[in-house]
């Protein structure tokens, strides 16, 4: 049911936004598999002109498996369009990346935290200086198929802060960032422009951020 959903949904966006001439961003995670499926589809039915820019190992290899041009943001930095899964999205459109949920506040159905990607030499007081500064606590991420913690695509550490209440993201995320060891984190604030909800019934829910 949960396949069918990310499938619909991945569908959606793919049909919905996607048009010929463009450069389109592809994310990573298992509803991506799905929208590449779509696009590959799309491209060979409609003759499309599309250039990929992969965010990931994942989804290179995707559009490498596909047989859809490859390129990056060195040829192409500017990006038509970005389509990627999200753990949890809130009323406004903040995401927490890294199997997509609908909430009304970031918290309320993903329970594993807010992945922040760190060197691996800083990810100790890295961890101490977010418990200690907004509470919960920031653990190491381990692997799972070999011994030892998750290693990114660029070689760092991540820590999944398991937060205690809801926060001003905008402000949160940019504190964190500010924390010297800390590459990146999966909040996404401001920065979706659209959310497409596969449901159980089988429709595809549609949202835009809300207004203030």
């Amino acid at each position: 049911m949960a396949e069918e959903a990310k499938k619909l949904a991945a569908y959606a966006a793919v049909d919905n936004h996607v048009q010929n001439n463009q450069v389109v961003g592809v994310g990573s995670g298992s509803t991506i598999v799905y929208a590449v499926d779509r696009l590959a589809e799309r491209v060979r039915q409609e003759k499309l002109n599309i250039v990929c820019v992969p965010t990931s190992f994942q989804a290179r290899q995707l559009i490498l498996q596909h047989g859809l041009t490859l390129s990056d943001l060195d040829r192409h930095p500017e990006l038509d369009v970005a389509i990627d899964g999200a753990d949890e999205v809130d009323a406004e459109l903040t995401l927490i990346k890294g199997g997509g949920k609908d909430s009304k506040a970031l918290g309320q159905q993903w329970k594993k935290g807010v992945p922040i990607e760190v060197i691996p030499m800083a990810y100790v007081p890295v961890s101490r200086a977010i418990a200690k500064r907004f509470g919960g606590e920031a653990n190491l991420r381990m692997a799972v198929s070999k011994a030892g913690p998750v290693v990114t695509d660029n070689s760092n550490f991540i820590l999944d802060w398991k937060f205690e209440r809801a926060e001003n993201w905008k402000e949160v995320n940019t504190a964190i960032k500010m924390i010297p060891g800390v590459v990146e984190t999966g909040l996404f604030v401001g920065m979706a422009e659209r959310a497409y909800f596969g449901m159980e019934d089988g429709t595809v829910q549609v949202r835009d951020p809300s207004v203030n």
